[in-house]
């Protein structure tokens, strides 16, 4: 008999309003495996342990990260203890964290693999050639989740592609704003090149519009700031009644009540 397993994974949580509408929401979302993106959590860059203890406790099972990891240096020795967060797996290998994780539920094992992209993004391995070794570490897990953080979208989809039938899903994140394009492919796949943010709407990818407007117009350097205006949580729920074999991707875009 055909097993189902669900995994919801949440676009990048950015600031305190993206905390607060993952906390309102995720009861509401019912998922085997749930899976965020925190690299933006600490006050819109970067993470840090409290943050990710924050994430856990309402509900995460496992976090992925990008390249703000190591924004705040407390993080460095959490990310070497702390199993369930994860840096992407083509930093250089002398650097804290590790690029995979197995979390279980029920039975059932999902690997998470994060990537970051190569291109205007520090890397230390191009993400498609690193991923052959990084699919090693949970190539006996019952379902694969990737976390592609890239700039641009040829290397996600570039991506999807190298690993359609070969893991459960390709989900990409670090824009903010999500794609139109989410779908099963051929080899059973599912795909989306972005999936969004966890956050304010209401500014300018989670930060103060103001001040975004501001830098774009005057060229001088401001601090940014997260804005609160218009929380949204942007997911995509991923189903498979097989190995690593997805029967659907559904995206998941919910206002704060």
């Amino acid at each position: 008999m055909a097993f189902i397993t669900t995994i919801l994974f949440i676009g990048d949580v950015v600031g305190r309003a993206g905390r607060r509408v993952l906390r309102e929401l995720l009861p509401e979302l019912e998922a085997d495996f749930v899976v965020a993106n925190g690299e933006n959590a600490a006050g819109g860059i970067g993470i840090t342990p409290k943050e990710a203890d924050e994430l856990f406790r309402a509900g995460v099972h496992a976090i992925t990260l990008g390249n703000h990891t190591y924004r705040h240096r407390e993080i460095w020795t959490y990310l070497d203890s702390e199993p369930r967060i994860v840096r992407p797996y083509n930093f250089l290998r002398t650097q804290p964290g590790r690029g995979t994780t197995v979390i279980e539920r029920g039975g059932v094992t999902l690997g998470i693999v994060n990537l970051s992209g190569a291109v205007h993004l520090q890397a230390a391995a191009p993400p498609l050639v690193a991923i052959d070794e990084a699919l090693r570490e949970v190539a006996r897990c019952d379902q694969i989740l990737v976390d592609m953080h890239a700039e641009v979208t040829s290397e996600k989809v570039a991506l999807g592609w190298y690993l359609d039938g070969k893991v459960t899903a390709v989900v990409g994140t670090h824009t903010h704003v999500p794609t139109a394009d989410a779908r099963v492919l051929p080899g059973g796949t599912a795909y989306i090149t972005d999936v969004g943010m966890t956050g304010a709407r209401g500014g300018v990818i989670g930060m103060r519009k103001e001040q975004s407007i501001a830098v774009m117009r005057t060229h001088m350097p401001m601090r940014y700031e997260p804005s609160d205006e218009d929380p949204w949580l942007n997911g995509v729920l991923i189903t498979a009644t097989a190995p690593r074999r997805a029967d659907s991707i559904e995206q998941v875009l919910r206002k704060s009540p």
